[in-house]
């Protein structure tokens, strides 16, 4: 019983961790754009605009609907829940209007995809951030 109470313990420190953790925006390193506000990056990532502030088309990469990750960066860019934020992509799809950004599998996938992209956009936790990637707004 003693060791259920260290696991309970030790396996809510580790969520509590996670939520804490920092959400990063990043671009690839030939992007011109130095910072992005959380106003482009909500109107990004809700389907309100395609570019980045010079004009040049974005290309979104989201994490998986399970990812924690992925609920804190629509709560923090949006204002939104992630489901809310699928709703919207849904009906944008829908009517043709837009589409959703490309669902990746891991900081990893993403950090990768946005590496070999100059329009991608993604993002990921603060401790993924490298060389790869250029870092435009913490979250």
């Amino acid at each position: 019983m003693r060791n259920l109470k260290w696991c309970v313990l030790a396996a809510l420190a580790l969520g509590a961790g996670a939520a804490n953790a920092e959400v990063v925006v990043i671009v690839n390193p030939k992007n011109a754009a130095a910072s992005l506000s959380a106003e482009q990056i909500s109107a990004l990532y809700l389907g309100n605009s395609t570019t980045f502030p010079d004009g040049s088309t974005a290309a979104l990469a989201d994490q998986p609907e399970a990812a924690g990750i992925r609920g804190d960066f629509y709560q923090k860019a949006t204002g939104r829940s992630s489901a809310q934020a699928k709703a919207t992509w849904a009906r944008l799809t829908f009517t043709g209007k837009a589409t959703p950004p490309k669902e990746l599998k891991s900081d990893a996938d993403v950090k990768a995809w946005v590496a070999s992209d100059p329009k991608a956009i993604g993002y990921i936790d603060s401790s993924a951030v490298d060389g790869s990637v250029k870092a435009v707004a913490k979250l």
